[in-house]
């Protein structure tokens, strides 16, 4: 309660928990048995809510009460990131991942106060084809034509803040976000290994390709992501010199392990570069339908890691500090801090049900 004492009620803190877990005011005020005005009150800084007040929004939102007694935080607009199916989304769906995203920020900024992690080396590419600007990434991060056998790891290595948006919807595919001069990814690890690891070729792309500042809603630019994350997980090059014209689908599964992709990402990489008619590629994906392959991926990889997360809570390990203890430190639940590992870490994380 010390920080109750010693600070002043924030209620960007409560807005953001209230955010993260998908409520109005109006539900937030009946929950908390206080008037719509009063709520209204707190939030245009009128007045501060009673402790016994605070008390009852840190159970509903559920948040320790310290949570609302820190300073502002920066936060994840919804005008920066670059959201994928958004016409699929709720605003409410929007609100908690952009919400979880503002938690992943501060989880980041806590671990660089005491770990040094890799310096960002993501180019600005804007207004350049998809195909060659994914070519010359390529070329600048020393990896020619050969398969990447680990995406995660890889964007790490380059300075992305990679971190798991463990919402329960698959309508959120993944994000990614410029803060300041540092790019952030947050996937969503409910898909599988392939498509994470699409998903976060196309988030590279949009950082990429795209302005750092709007959100990207125009068809154009998810096209010109989908297009860079093709080609930078499955180039040209590598594809025609690896397969044959015409592949059935069994050669098709049996191919799509040399890139670690979807069966339904490798066949329409394979239509694009004219290596199957359409009749072909309809062909396939009548076949994919049939078998459930594009919700079920046949022979599925392992799930990539974070090194740069294993590595710092490994570490943390080692001083005796645990997830609960990070968790304390920022006044969030352990629950948030598991939420953002989930996934991507090869430790267990207990989260809520």
């Amino acid at each position: 309660m010390s920080a109750m004492r010693d600070s002043q009620f924030n209620r960007a803190r409560l807005d953001l928990a209230r955010r993260r877990r998908g409520m109005t005011k109006r539900a937030l005020a009946g929950a908390a048995g206080i008037s719509i005005r009063s709520l209204a009150g707190y939030f245009r800084d009128e007045r501060e809510p009673e402790q016994a007040t605070a008390v009852r929004f840190a159970e509903i939102l559920r948040f320790p009460v310290g949570f609302f007694y820190g300073p502002t935080l920066d936060e994840v607009s919804q005008e920066g990131p670059s959201f994928r199916a958004l016409s699929k989304m709720t605003a409410r769906q929007r609100d908690q991942a952009t919400a979880g995203g503002t938690l992943g920020v501060y989880l980041c900024d806590w671990i660089e106060r005491r770990f040094r992690l890799p310096e960002p080396d993501i180019p600005q590419y804007e207004y350049a084809d998809p195909e060659i600007a994914s070519m010359e990434l390529r070329a600048r991060w020393g990896l020619g034509a050969r398969p990447i056998r680990q995406v995660v790891p890889l964007l790490e290595l380059h300075g992305v803040r990679v971190f798991s948006l463990a919402e329960d919807t698959l309508s959120v595919d993944a994000y990614s976000v410029w803060r300041e001069e540092t790019p952030y990814i947050f996937l969503n690890t409910q898909k599988s290994a392939e498509r994470s690891r699409m998903d976060a070729a196309h988030e590279l792309g949009h950082l990429v390709l795209h302005s750092r500042g709007g959100i990207q809603r125009n068809r154009q630019a998810e096209r010109e992501a989908q297009q860079f994350g093709a080609s930078f997980l499955m180039p040209r090059a590598s594809v025609g010199s690896t397969v044959r014209r015409g592949m059935s689908l069994e050669e098709i599964v049996r191919a799509k392990h040399h890139w670690t992709v979807s069966v339904a990402g490798l066949t329409y990489r394979l239509h694009e570069l004219g290596l199957l008619t359409r009749y072909e590629y309809s062909q396939r994906f009548i076949e994919i339908g049939r078998l459930n392959y594009r919700t079920e991926e046949p022979e599925p990889a392992p799930r990539e890691r974070s090194q740069v997360l294993e590595k710092v809570f490994g570490r943390l390990k080692e001083r005796g500090i645990s997830v609960a203890q990070v968790a304390d430190e920022l006044s969030i639940h352990r629950d948030e801090v598991g939420k953002l590992l989930i996934g991507l870490v090869g430790f267990p994380v207990a989260l809520e049900s």
